[in-house]
């Protein structure tokens, strides 16, 4: 019985070990932006800082899921568009959105942390989240998070990533402004504001030589393209 703390200390070790062979961690730094009604079109329109952390479990050289927090600023205002309407109406908004996302995702050549320096791979990732919009009034909504990067190996166990995302809401509310169609044109896609998160991650991996990384000899080795 006095051995049992210690049983289960060890296993409880093990377990972490096993999880850091294959998770990277992540420290985003980038700008944030607002599509809208007072900004339809513009992809990188009065962007803002914005920073986040994440944690990502790699199931395969090809997939991996991860977990992110990621804050950033939000402003937009009407007399920033050569537009008659919208200099009439002199709308505007500042505030931030944090948000809470797990994503899947996808490698499009395999790669890891350990793989040899200057291996890269263009990824894809996708999955759900939550977010604390506050700008005209404070409020959490769910979100569907979508990004394309490119993650290159720059040293041993670090990665540098470049990522571009974008976040589907289900609020019409960023900036105070209704869209002015019939509730029977309302459709999924329309009626509803989004916001953007762009800049460069640097990752790591904690290294345990004693451990290894066998679910990634595939990568350490050749690669395969």
């Amino acid at each position: 019985m006095k051995r049992l703390p210690w049983t289960f200390f060890l296993i409880s070790l093990s377990l972490t070990v096993a999880g850091q062979r294959n998770a990277d961690y992540g420290i985003f730094v980038g700008v944030s932006s607002y599509i809208g009604d007072i900004n339809p079109t513009r992809m990188m329109y009065s962007p803002l800082p914005a920073g986040g952390l994440f944690y990502r479990y790699n199931i395969h050289p090809r997939n991996a899921v991860r977990a992110s927090l990621f804050y950033g600023g939000l402003h937009a205002d009407d007399l920033d568009f050569r537009n008659s309407f919208q200099i009439n109406r002199a709308a505007s908004f500042s505030g931030s959105a944090g948000e809470f996302a797990i994503q899947y995702e996808f490698n499009f050549i395999p790669y890891s942390t350990f793989g040899k320096p200057l291996d890269f791979s263009p990824y894809f990732a996708a999955g759900a989240g939550v977010a604390f919009i506050n700008t005209v009034s404070p409020t959490f909504k769910p979100v569907i998070p979508f990004s394309l990067g490119f993650k290159i190996n720059i040293y041993k166990n670090f990665g540098l990533e470049a990522e571009y995302g974008f976040r589907k809401t289900f609020y019409d509310n960023f900036d105070g402004l209704k869209d002015m169609v019939s509730p029977s044109d309302i459709g999924w896609i329309h009626n509803n504001d989004w916001y953007s998160f762009a800049g460069i991650s640097f990752t790591w991996k904690i290294y345990n030589r004693l451990a290894g990384c066998p679910a990634f000899d595939d990568v350490d080795g050749k690669r395969k393209r």
